[in-house]
């Protein structure tokens, strides 16, 4: 990755849905918006990659099992921040709430799950530094 490859702060990068069938609604977005998925190992599962018709990862769906089974079932956004302890304490200090803690990412870096103060939810990412 090169420094212009690298995530800017305040972006959005990347969007999944969390739900209790991921294959069901992994074939409605393929047949309502052409997109073509890709399996990710979760052990006992799958959950899916999304791609567009140039093969780009576009979006996720996931079962909401394991690590996801406390997410809610929207789309999710993940925003980069610069420092992910800080963001989640100028959250709940404005009145927002932390649906779920941070958790590891594999190399990728840090997340959690928080709820605005007007009941929006969003995905918070600190990248692997």
């Amino acid at each position: 990755m090169t420094q212009d490859d690298t995530p800017k702060v305040g972006s959005i990068v990347w969007t999944d849905l969390t739900v209790p069938d991921a294959e069901q609604i992994r074939d409605f977005y393929i047949a309502v918006v052409g997109w073509q998925s890709e399996p990710v190992d979760m052990g006992e599962y799958n959950d899916f990659t999304m791609n567009a018709a140039d093969g780009q990862g576009t979006a996720g769906i996931c079962h909401a099992r394991g690590t996801n089974a406390d997410l809610p079932p929207q789309w999710l956004m993940y925003i980069i921040v610069e420092d992910l302890d800080q963001s989640i304490g100028r959250c709940t200090e404005l009145g927002g709430e932390v649906l779920a803690p941070p958790k590891n990412m594999g190399t990728m870096g840090r997340y959690c799950v928080i709820r605005d103060p007007a009941g929006a939810v969003t995905a918070l990412f600190q990248t692997q530094d």
